[in-house]
């Protein structure tokens, strides 16, 4: 596990390293700063010997001018590492955004039904944010932090080498805190990230479905969970400042120790004659701006260990492999018609067998509809032809080729898909049918809208096909929805169709002109339909019922109804069901 977290931390190094013209010049921006705070502790030995006890005016004129020159140059170097640091930090974290983002939709299908949409949000937003703190802030400071100690040891050593030695013995002493302190911070920190993910994700679900809320009249108990969310996060928080604010105390009692020691020492050196008070007051400017930057370093180190573990839950899904690969040679199923087989497939979830020894083959512009009980097995049947999740048993194959052994591009540019949750994006109408082909034309657009039924309404909008829809669509009806995804269907022209349950959420008129557009959708296409209401699939060339994963019947209607077996029993319920109503 450390080994693991190493690697991780040194890729984040690496990619700190491909910033390193613009590291290299904050970094001398840094050394600037450090020289420049090292010269105004030297500066103070000639200040009080020099003007305030020889009264040399040459000194006088000279060294306020060396004063401002030396704050000009600091300034200047000070806004050079900001700005460097901040461009390196913001790279990094671009990067960063686009491998995870770029990662999470590589992934299967499983893995976004395992995860939750806030936490993946959080992930993106919320950790990333951190490490560009650490590496925009925290970084920056310790270089700089690291480079001014380095100079004022470098003046107390100068000034008198005896006290310097007793003033780095305590400094050793000083990062135990650090160390210590910086562990506990990360342990919390880690907590907090992942509170922070859970109530993005309680927030993502209780603002989509708003509606449900306020329909049950559920506000107050929402708030209640919200309020004891938001107080698990702070305790959380609390802990984290409870072992931050610790870290400095520390440090400034034994920093009071050596400083108590080096006023008891120097003054004695000064009243013996031994040493001047310049001296004195030069080497205590120093130190005292050297315990400044190991006491900031405490700080910093908190943020880098936040940092660290924000880094960490990153990592955790950029380094996560997709259950679903394409092969390393894969074959590249070409445009045209095509038969569909399956050859003994069984299919489990974790332990669940949904699926068992499913034997079909459907033919080239062959349509086949899928009816049931919900949960029997259909859509995770179809779910299966565009690999959205893989066989546990046995094969399926489109024209002979397994489609394990094809390029996942090639294999989903065969599929068209038409859900009944319609998924549309925030964008204009023509966009979103063109979702699947965004090189269209203007005129395939409007055939695609003509076929569909939706050209007329799209027509009636202000902007027509310009027309932004809202989040998930929101400005439309729900057949307009529907009628809209045909479209983008019928646009990407893919040979193979599925259809799951297209019509099942629809009013009657609605459900009439999207039968419509499905009936131009499904022309010379092999059409794999899920159906709920059987009186829309009397058109199928097959009829095939599944049952606890098994197929338990298949034939034509007539046939089918002949038998008197499942599928006559599922048709009796329905009929059953709107008898009353038609009465």
């Amino acid at each position: 596990m450390k080994l693991e977290i190493k690697n991780r931390h040194r890729r984040l190094l690496l990619l700190i390293k491909d910033s390193w013209p613009r590291l290299f010049l904050a970094m001398g921006c840094m050394l600037v700063i450090a020289v420049c705070t090292s010269a105004t502790a030297f500066l103070v030995k000639p200040i009080l010997d020099d003007i305030f006890f020889k009264k040399d005016m040459v000194m006088l004129r000279v060294i306020p001018l060396v004063v401002i020159l030396i704050y000009f140059v600091r300034g200047v170097g000070y806004y050079g590492q900001e700005y460097l640091m901040n461009h390196v930090g913001e790279s990094i974290i671009r990067r960063l955004r686009n491998r995870l983002y770029n990662r999470i939709q590589d992934l299967s299908l499983t893995f976004f039904q395992k995860e939750k949409t806030g936490v993946l949000m959080s992930r993106i937003t919320n950790d990333v944010n951190i490490i560009k703190a650490m590496v925009s802030t925290a970084v920056t400071g310790s270089l700089r932090d690291v480079f001014t100690i380095v100079g004022l040891t470098g003046v107390i050593f100068y000034r008198d080498w005896k006290m310097a030695l007793f003033a780095l013995v305590i400094l050793p002493l000083a990062f135990y805190p650090i160390v210590e302190f910086g562990r506990r911070v990360r342990r919390v920190s880690t907590g907090c990230q992942e509170a922070m993910a859970d109530m993005s994700a309680f927030l993502h679900e209780t603002f989509v479905g708003n509606k449900i809320i306020k329909a049950f009249g559920t506000e107050e108990y929402e708030k209640r969970r919200f309020a004891e969310k938001t107080l698990d996060l702070f305790r959380l928080e609390m802990k984290a400042v409870r072992a931050k604010s610790l870290s400095s105390p520390v440090m400034e009692f034994l920093g009071g120790i050596g400083i108590a020691f080096i006023i008891w020492y120097g003054g004695s050196q000064v009243i013996q004659g031994t040493s001047t008070a310049g001296t004195f007051f030069s080497f205590m400017a120093a130190v005292l701006m050297l315990y400044d930057p190991v006491k900031k370093l405490s700080k910093l180190n908190n943020a880098v260990q936040q940092g660290l573990a924000a880094a960490d839950r990153v990592f955790d899904i950029i380094e996560r492999e997709s259950d679903i690969q394409s092969p390393p040679d894969p074959v590249v199923i070409p445009r045209g018609p095509h038969h569909v087989t399956f050859q003994n497939v069984s299919l489990t979830y974790d332990t669940d067998r949904v699926l068992k020894n499913i034997r079909l083959t459907v033919e080239a512009g062959e349509i086949l509809a899928l009816v049931g009980m919900s949960g029997g097995g259909k859509t995770s049947l179809v779910n299966l032809i565009p690999r959205f999740y893989d066989v546990t048993e046995g094969a399926i194959q489109i024209d002979g080729t397994d489609i394990r052994n094809a390029s996942l591009m090639s294999l989903r540019d065969q599929i068209g898909i038409v859900t009944q949750d319609t998924i549309l994006f925030n964008d204009t109408i023509r966009n979103n049918i063109a979702y699947g082909k965004q090189d269209a034309s203007d005129e395939a657009i409007e055939h695609a809208a003509k076929a569909a039924y939706a050209y007329d309404f799209v027509k009636g909008f202000p902007d027509q096909f310009d027309t932004m829809i809202g989040e998930l669509g929101g400005r439309l009806s729900g057949g307009e929805k529907q009628r809209i995804c045909i479209a983008r269907a019928l646009l990407k022209d893919a040979p193979i169709l599925v259809l799951d349950e297209a019509t099942s959420a629809l009013d009657t008129e609605s459900e009439m002109l999207v039968q419509k557009a499905l009936e131009n959708l499904m022309k010379g296409r092999t059409t794999f339909v899920i159906a709920h209401r059987l009186s829309t699939i009397r058109y199928a060339h097959r009829i095939m019922v599944i049952a606890d994963g098994r197929i338990v019947e298949q034939g034509t209607h007539e046939e089918l109804m002949d038998r008197k077996g499942e599928y006559f029993k599922l048709y009796q319920m329905q009929f059953a069901d709107r008898e009353p109503a038609t009465a």
